[in-house]
């Protein structure tokens, strides 16, 4: 097995486990099912290398039948690996969108191992549902969005239900969950120093938390 391997399938058993599993996204297990997502291993280790690699993906997305493939996890294990980096990231990933003019048709989810939301403490479970196992960036198309809305009944409660399963699971209970039920010392945070002392609060909004719904964990807006 490669490194690229290695890495695809600890994404997949985040996907299965995790995502699928505590059905944080109801619309992942189809797109799982039918092999209907790309899984793409950058080697970037420069963001301009990995603006270069996303702006590749996009095109192949927006060329690619849905029916094929539906969405793609570009995985970049090698560059953006410091979460303030990585959110710093995004404007530029969303300009990228636009001046492909593919705004409208594909957007861009986050996830990242250590994802926060502004307006939740540092240790709170309900960081988890934007975290993965390496940074990456999700593509997904608007259309296969809508459609997945509009066949859900109340989507404007996903990231509630999401919120009280992690808080039941908790925090320990995730690391379990992706280490397959083998408990693991829980790192420290971004906020945190080897003596598990806080030692910062700078956190980013990266996600609002009303009338938003899931794509795989994640959250897409209904502004």
């Amino acid at each position: 097995m490669t490194p690229n391997d290695t890495i695809i399938q600890n994404t997949q058993n985040w996907l299965i486990r995790a995502v699928i599993g505590l059905n944080l996204c109801p619309f992942a297990k189809a797109v799982h099912v039918k092999n209907q997502i790309r899984y793409a291993v950058s080697a970037a280790v420069t963001t301009d290398e990995l603006a270069f690699e996303l702006a590749q993906e996009l095109a192949q997305l927006a060329a690619t039948p849905a029916h094929e493939v539906d969405t793609t996890l570009l995985i970049h294990p090698h560059v953006l690996t410091d979460f303030f980096d990585y959110n710093d990231f995004l404007s530029g990933a969303d300009a990228l969108l636009e001046r492909m003019e593919l705004d409208g048709e594909i957007q861009i989810a986050s996830f990242h191992p250590d994802y926060l939301f502004a307006d939740a403490p540092a240790d709170d479970p309900s960081h988890c549902t934007n975290r993965s196992p390496y940074p990456m960036l999700h593509l997904l198309r608007e259309a296969s969005i809508d459609k997945a809305v509009k066949a859900y009944p109340d989507a404007s409660m996903i990231y509630e239900k999401n919120i009280d399963t992690l808080n039941e699971l908790g925090v320990d209970g995730w690391q379990k969950l992706l280490n397959n039920g083998a408990a693991t010392a829980r790192p420290p945070t971004l906020f945190e120093n080897d003596e598990g002392r806080r030692v910062g609060s700078k956190i980013k909004m990266l996600c609002h938390i009303h009338d938003s719904y899931c794509v795989f964990g994640n959250c897409w807006y209904d502004e």
